[in-house]
Order: C-alpha cells, then sequence, then structure tokens
C-alpha cells in the first residue's frame, strides 16, 4: 500500500540565512551543502528527515538539536504511528533521484513542497519498516567500511612517500629538485569548440572525467568529438600516451591520472592539464606522487584565480620536483603497485556491497 508523505509527515523549513553560520557553535547547521556548519544556537531538536532544497540536493536523517537554512525541509512523523523515520530517510535517499527530476530553476535548482507532500511511499507495518532499515543499514556500513578500507590504504601510500623522501614542500632529506618544465612538456590541448561536439565519435574528456579516472574510477564518456576532427587535432598537437600525466586545472586534492590506455580521446584545453614527454630518468608513478604531495602541500602558492583556484601551466611548470635515483624510484613503484592489488580487491568488494544496497533498495521502494 502506497501513501502520500503529505498524509503521514508534517514538514517545515529552516529559518536562518546562511550567512548567519559560523563555524565556531555548538550545533549543526544544515544548509544545501553536504556537510553541516556549525552555529552557537538552535531552533529544532527532534528526529527528522532533512532534504536540501536546492542545490545538491542531498538527503540526511538526523536526531537532535539543529539549526537549518531556510531552503532545507525538516520532514517529521506527524503523530499518526505509521512512520519509521530511519525508513523514511532511506525512501527519500532513494526518491532523491526523482526529486531531481522535478526540480525547477534556472542556474539553481530546486523543488516545491508539493513535490514532497506528494510523493508517495510503501507503507508496510511498523515491525516490517524496522526490519528493512536494518537490513539496509547493515548494507550500508558494509559500504562504508570497505569505503574506509580504501581512504586507509591511501593513507599507506602517503606515508611510506613521506617515509622515503620526506615533505615535498620542506624537503626536510635534502634531495636535489627539479622544475617539472625541466624534464617534461607541460600543456593542453587545442581548443575543441561547442558546436564541435557530437553524440558519438571519439570520447572527449573534461576535468570531470579526468579527475574520476585519477580516482580509479569507470567513466561513460559524455562528449565526443568526430574521428576526422580527432585526426586533425593530434596532428597539431600530439596524443595522450601510456605513461602521461593528465590533471584538472582546479585540482586541490592531487586528482592525477596516469595515462594508462591506447584507446583514442582527446580532452578540454584549459581545464585539463598534460604533462609529456617526460624525462627517461623519471617513473610517471613516481612523478605523479611527489607532483600530487607538492600540489596539496602548497595549493594557494600554485594556483590561481578568486572564485576557483586553478593550476596555471607556468606554475606547474616551476614546480619543483624530487630528483631521486632511478632505483629508488622503482622501489617506491614496486611498494604502489602492491598496495593497488589490496586496493582492487577492496574495491571489487565494495562495488559488490554497493550492487547489493542498490538491488535492496530497488526492491523496497521501487
Amino acid at each position: 500500500m502506497k501513501v502520500k508523505l503529505g498524509e503521514l509527515t508534517k514538514i517545515r523549513t529552516g529559518k536562518l540565512d546562511a550567512n548567519a553560520a559560523s563555524v565556531n557553535g555548538a550545533y549543526p547547521f544544515f544548509t544545501c551543502s553536504k556537510e553541516p556548519l556549525k552555529i552557537s544556537t538552535y531552533s529544532y531538536d527532534s528526529e527528522c528527515v532533512l532534504v536540501a532544497g536546492n542545490g545538491d540536493l542531498n538527503v540526511k536523517y538526523y536526531n537532535g538539536k539543529f539549526d537549518a537554512y531556510q531552503r532545507t525541509y525538516i520532514i517529521e512523523d506527524n503523530g499518526c504511528g505509521k512512520l519509521y523515520i530511519p525508513y523514511l530517510y532511506f525512501f527519500l535517499d532513494k526518491y532523491v533521484e526523482e526529486l531531481r527530476k522535478l526540480s525547477i530553476g534556472g542556474v539553481i535548482k530546486y523543488i516545491k513542497l508539493g513535490n514532497l507532500t506528494e510523493a508517495q511511499i510503501e507503507l508496510p507495518n511498523i515491525d516490517i519498516q524496522k526490519r528493512i532499515v536494518t537490513i539496509l543499514s547493515k548494507s550500508k556500513s558494509i559500504i562504508e567500511s570497505r569505503q574506509h578500507e580504501l581512504q586507509l590504504l591511501d593513507e599507506l601510500i602517503k606515508a611510506r612517500f613521506v617515509e622515503m623522501f620526506g615533505d615535498c614542500k620542506l624537503n626536510p632529506k635534502g634531495w636535489d629538485t627539479v622544475a617539472l618544465g625541466d624534464i617534461s612538456n607541460v600543456g593542453s590541448s587545442k581548443r575543441v569548440f561547442v558546436e564541435d561536439l557530437k553524440d558519438i565519435g571519439i570520447p572527449f574528456y573534461r576535468g570531470t572525467e579526468v579527475g574520476a579516472l585519477a580516482e580509479g574510477k569507470e567513466i561513460a564518456p559524455e562528449l565526443f568529438i568526430a574521428p576526422e576532427h580527432y585526426n586533425e587535432l593530434i596532428a597539431a598537437t600530439g596524443k595522450p600516451e601510456i605513461g602521461d600525466l593528465l590533471m584538472p586545472s582546479i585540482c586541490p586534492d592531487g586528482r592525477i591520472w596516469v595515462v594508462d590506455t591506447e584507446e583514442p580521446f582527446y580532452f578540454k584545453d584549459g581545464r585539463v592539464l598534460w604533462v609529456h614527454s617526460i624525462s627517461s630518468a623519471f617513473d610517471p608513478v613516481f612523478l605523479l606522487f611527489t607532483l600530487k604531495d607538492r600540489i596539496m602541500a602548497d595549493y594557494s602558492s600554485i594556483a590561481s584565480g578568486t572564485t576557483f583556484a586553478e593550476l596555471k601551466l607556468f606554475a606547474l611548470k616551476q614546480c619543483q620536483i624530487f630528483n631521486v635515483p632511478m632505483e629508488v624510484q622503482k622501489q617506491f613503484v614496486g611498494f604502489i603497485r602492491q598496495v593497488d592489488k589490496s586496493k582492487a580487491v577492496v574495491q571489487k568488494a565494495l562495488d559488490e556491497a554497493q550492487l547489493l544496497f542498490d538491488s535492496l533498495m530497488q526492491q523496497y521502494f521501487g
């Protein structure tokens, strides 16, 4: 049996403007961002589901004291006794896909109250709701555990890098350094105009796709260029080869992809930076990690811009890289490959857990 949310809940909105938030307070201040800020007062104290009414349209379960931005919907049980709030959270976490389709507006999309009150939720009895929540919570916990394992493995790599080479900014081990531009070509691509983009053809990567590849994720290209246009472009600029480095221009987290495919693709000028023709004295994987450490340690001095700090070619060329003997580089790269084997096992388990969770969500909520 399906019931409209408006018959089971009371829905109100937050009151404070986001500008009132302060990072020094005691209670969460929920906005349309994924993470709550902190403020020093609160307006609510309840078990509820919070839905960001615009922007990212994310969903969060909360039970306690909080305040909320005026475009945050606060959804609570209306006292009917038929709805288990954690069950509502899982429903809305699935239904947010539909809310995104229903959102309206220009640059910033938003949802209307009616999008929530008219939503229909499958409503078994409370005991069954609780049983479903237990199953979904355990499944989600497994996913979070696998994600944490991957995070720990990444931290292990960082720790090993620091142990072997030290901090790139401080250089406590006194390594000789060399500018990136002196050991490689640092550039971008030839401009591809919007009217040149196609629905099929050679994949065209933006910073988003390159960043995902750097994280080891599979991607589904959305943009393409015609093969004949691709041939013209690579005749002018060359093409990325295995071992080249690509990175989004907005890259504070050091998401750098070592190209690992011979399949043809091209990429967006300016928004993706290209390090290629790398000196044979440098292993690309070692270069990735020393460059990543350098960028993350001192991004503010390397990047520039007001709204979004971007890496610029001239600054990237000047980045100082540890000039480490090749045999030492190879030791580090060998360690990386061993860790990557472990990461592949964990990632496979994570993918399976996510697939199970998605299947359960589909089974319970359609």
